[in-house]
């Protein structure tokens, strides 16, 4: 088996292969600087790291898959071959897609990629089309929300480690479900990252909040793209996994004319039609700039959607009045911009943004962008995690309010995403929980968190301890309430608005621009047109009469009981409730 390195710091490198030591031979390849190979006897299992100049301390491979004693042991060696699922996953584009966030560590008591795959029957009766999954790459400790992971080619041990990850896949597939990776490449974790011993993979060019910057731009830059590169199409390639989410884009630190977005999203594409399969990325980003998704043969980055956080926030506005933070610049007219966002994608399209004391944004070309751009959501795991509580809508919304957000975001222009147990509001929070086994930097996190939410006026004993193991367990998912009221009753208004945007093809209609909205901010309730589709949300706890114009509809469903329109066209919606209607 042959085994190779970058390592261009060194002049010399050797393997460590469970007892034997092997040196390694530098590449004499004109365009493989830096690289060290050797051949050596190796089966599935076996353990082994690089031994970089006369440090006696082996390092793990920084491609290696398997880290089976965390980020401070050696790799293991993986048979790909044996554990690449053989079941294709579903060829729904995204275009059709309804996505499911889910954390592997809190979906389940057990917190395992098994005992999520168990759960897979309900998110396959609910009607979605992809899970989610946030970051599974090794990090410290045991439990957190994977942010912090030290090794973007290998898989969290406690989760099931590859072979876990596999299972995982297979069964999604196996239940017509596809699975979407949310990676990191903005950053690596504070501890266990071995990477700046063997190259240049970070610049101090750049500064980020997590300190040095990834090296995209700087010397040595080729090798740690293709490193980020090769990681990513490994996921897909490897696992069959259907399509990547980026972390945070904003945070990429890349001067180069030839974008590491562009690069990565034409190999992606490349490997599309290798395949002939349909995978996407879908990236996160902080800059409401409509190029990150533009083809790239209209100048664009090429990406194939990107998260909408503007639609959140002025659905969040609307239904809470919470205007703290970067609410305030929606809070002024929620409705307002909710209506915006429904027909503009973007809320800041280069107006002025309180919260940035400067303009914001780029607008979006609407009838030339289809609206599968932009995924829509009512929750995720930041919006929730973030908060000093990670209190869900649920804490303090009525059922009737959770089934009108819901409504919005499914029947909406955008490709809906649910967070995991949002669809039966679940009652458990989801709090921010790290597990460093370094006693300096588990206060420092500590401390952190606690310094962060007392500028908002919290108290430390109020903010949940990050690395107490209760903080973790509040955040699991309580599969009983499902079962119970209210919560069976909001599940099945989830399916029943999944299985009509699935049945109604004027809801998957991509042109942003035949989006027709309309609104009252004083009686608190907005409608807009899909087509043929009408839908009507009234947010007062009073119920409230809207024309609706032309007559010819009726109504396909409701939260609570409503008449279809009379002769003039006139609905009357209950307080709290929503309903859609349809020719």
């Amino acid at each position: 088996m042959q085994f190779e390195v970058w390592a261009p710091l060194t002049g010399r490198v050797a393997m460590r292969l469970n007892d034997t030591s092997y040196e390694m031979t530098p590449d004499p390849g004109p365009d493989r600087r830096g690289w060290w190979h050797v051949d050596a006897p190796a089966r599935d299992g076996d353990r082994y790291g690089f031994l970089l100049g006369d440090d006696p301390v082996a390092r793990p491979d920084p491609r290696g898959r398997r880290l089976p004693d965390g980020p401070e042991g050696l790799s293991a060696v993986v048979d790909l071959a044996a554990l690449t699922p053989a079941t294709p996953g579903p060829r729904t584009p995204l275009q059709d897609a309804v996505l499911y966030e889910l954390h592997v560590g809190t979906f389940t008591p057990e917190g395992t990629f098994d005992a999520a795959a168990g759960r897979l029957p309900h998110l396959a009766s609910l009607g979605v089309t992809h899970v989610e999954l946030m970051p599974v790459c090794p990090f410290p400790g045991r439990h957190g929300w994977g942010y912090d992971g030290v090794a973007p080619w290998a898989v969290h041990e406690p989760y099931g480690g590859p072979a876990g990850l596999a299972r995982f896949v297979e069964a999604a597939h196996a239940a017509g479900l596809g699975v979407v990776l949310d990676v990191v490449h903005n950053h690596l974790g504070p501890s266990g990252n071995h990477l700046p011993a063997f190259g240049p993979y970070f610049t101090d060019t750049h500064h980020t909040p997590w300190g040095a910057a990834v090296n995209l731009d700087a010397p040595g830059s080729d090798e740690v793209r293709a490193y980020l590169i090769g990681s990513a199409l490994a996921w897909l390639r490897d696992y069959r996994i259907d399509g990547l989410r980026l972390d945070a884009v904003h945070a990429l630190a890349d001067g180069r004319a030839l974008t590491f977005l562009e690069e990565l999203a034409a190999a992606v594409d490349e490997l599309a039609v290798e395949s002939a399969r349909p995978l996407f990325l879908i990236a996160e980003s902080d800059r409401c700039d409509p190029r990150l998704t533009t083809a790239r043969a209209a100048g664009g980055l090429g990406v194939h959607a990107q998260w909408n956080d503007d639609f959140h926030h002025a659905l969040h506005c609307a239904l809470t009045g919470e205007s703290q933070g970067y609410y305030a610049d929606f809070a002024l007219a929620p409705l307002g911009a909710l209506a915006k966002t429904l027909t503009r994608a973007f809320f800041h399209d280069g107006g002025w943004s309180s919260f940035r004391g400067r303009t914001h944004g780029r607008p979006v070309d609407r009838r030339r962008t289809p609206a599968h751009r932009f995924l829509g959501y009512t929750q995720t795991h930041d919006q929730v995690g973030n908060r000093a509580l990670g209190d869900r809508p649920s804490a303090s919304l009525s059922p009737g309010l959770l089934a009108c957000a819901a409504t919005v975001a499914l029947t909406g222009p955008f490709v809906p995403m649910l967070f995991m147990g949002e669809e039966w509001g679940a009652r458990t929070p989801w709090q921010y929980f790290t597990d460093h086994p370094d006693p300096e930097l588990a206060e420092a996190v500590r401390t952190g968190r606690r310094r962060e939410f007392a500028a908002h006026g919290w108290k430390a004993e109020e903010v949940p301890d990050p690395q107490d193991p209760a903080t973790r367990d509040r955040s699991v998912l309580d599969w009983s309430e499902p079962g119970t009221q209210p919560h069976a009753r909001l599940a099945d208004w989830y399916r029943t608005l999944v299985a009509l945007r699935r049945s109604q093809p004027d809801l998957r209609d991509p042109d942003l621009a035949a989006v027709r909205v309309a609104h009252d901010e004083e009686r608190r309730w907005l409608t807009f047109r899909r087509g043929d589709v009408r839908v009507a949300v009234n947010l007062s706890p009073e119920p409230v009469t809207i024309a609706l114009g032309r007559n010819g509809v009726r109504v396909l469903a409701s939260w609570e009981p409503v008449e279809h329109p009379g002769a003039d066209g006139r609905i009357h919606v209950p307080g709290e409730s929503a309903v859609v209607l349809g020719p």
